[in-house]
């Protein structure tokens, strides 16, 4: 929202919202909007919740330059992550930065190399001590998450929960585990035999966590087992991975550990001459923009990145300034969201 006036009945030019607009929408004094700012003061919750509300209405943007000038702190955060490209550190990214940028935190953006070391984070890093957010989807963002210094502030989203002898407070994950499950089970349920699998690689050498829930609900199911295809992340990789499997047609389900794989997967699945889902059910991952408007449209898993980076950085902020941070966001849990690549096994009475 911009602040307009009025001078004679014509409209004066439009200026951005001031600190002045913010405690007079808030109605408390400048002062006390300066602190929710700066991270000063007492501020009751109440009193600061209402305040960023009306900096999030009013589009305010503290001037930093004019922060510095009162002494008060000017606060940045770096994002370590090793790829803007693919949907999920993207989304994840975006979160973040907007979460930071509300707080009034300036984002910086490091992308990592394949073989960063210790080293290499290190000097990724403005200032001694800088508060760091890590997106460890991949083998690149859990070195650097293991390469931080101890007296780094940070909050990292990483891909699976950590270990339950010695649980870090200070990092944010969704559950694809058990989402994983969830669609293999959806895709018996409509009578398929058994489910194939595409897999992205991990960021550990464990089982990608998708691979793991997808094997879970088969062994439970009592089905037999086909071994994981290894693709990649983009839409070639998956295409390459299963040329040979979708031309046999008792194969009738593929589960792909991500949109991007289940494209490539429909691909070489028309080429084949199977009809996607009257022959071939295709199920994906992530739920990522293109997937509602493919022809047909995909099935897959939405997860909330965006929801976990707000979340992350919620992490962060708590671990900055305990007694001043609001509360960390919650993020939506894993959904199958149901769509036309997906049906009934062939042959099958459902």
């Amino acid at each position: 929202m911009e602040v307009t006036g009025h001078i004679s009945g014509e409209d004066v030019p439009r200026r951005s919202a001031s600190i002045w607009d913010v405690a007079r929408v808030a109605g408390v004094s400048q002062q006390t909007v300066s602190r929710v700012i700066n991270g000063k003061g007492r501020v009751s919750a109440e009193t600061r919740a209402k305040v960023l509300r009306v900096i999030e209405e009013l589009g305010y943007r503290p001037n930093k330059l004019a922060r510095m000038l009162a002494g008060g702190p000017v606060r940045s955060v770096t994002v370590l992550t090793s790829d803007t490209s693919l949907y999920g550190a993207a989304a994840t990214l975006r979160g973040m930065e907007e979460a930071a940028r509300t707080a009034g935190f300036s984002v910086g953006i490091s992308v990592l190399e394949p073989g960063s070391g210790q080293r290499d984070v290190a000097e990724r890093l403005n200032r001694p001590g800088e508060a760091v957010m890590v997106i460890a989807y991949d083998d690149a963002g859990v070195r650097a998450l293991a390469s931080l210094p101890p007296d780094v502030p940070m909050a990292a989203a990483v891909e699976r929960r950590p270990g339950a002898e010695a649980p870090d407070p200070w990092q944010v994950w969704l559950d694809d585990r058990a989402a994983a499950a969830h669609a293999t089970r959806y895709l018996l349920s409509l009578g398929h035999r058994t489910v194939h699998y595409v897999a992205i690689p991990s960021s550990t050498s464990d089982l990608p966590q998708r691979t793991q829930g997808w094997a879970d609900a088969l062994r439970a199911a009592g089905r037999p087992l086909p071994e994981p295809l290894h693709g990649g992340w983009s839409p070639r990789s998956g295409y390459l991975a299963v040329r040979p499997l979708v031309a046999d047609p008792s194969v009738t389900a593929i589960l792909c550990g991500n949109d991007d794989l289940a494209l490539g997967v429909m691909r070489a699945a028309r080429e084949a001459g199977r009809h996607i889902p009257g022959d071939l059910s295709v199920v994906g991952f992530d739920d990522s923009p293109p997937a509602a408007y493919l022809n047909p449209s995909l099935t897959t898993v939405r997860l909330d990145f965006e929801g976990l980076g707000r979340a992350c950085f919620g992490l962060l902020h708590r671990r900055l300034d305990p007694q001043n941070a609001p509360a960390v966001p919650a993020w939506s849990e894993p959904e199958l969201i149901v769509r036309e690549s997906s049906a009934p096994a062939p042959g099958s009475t459902f």
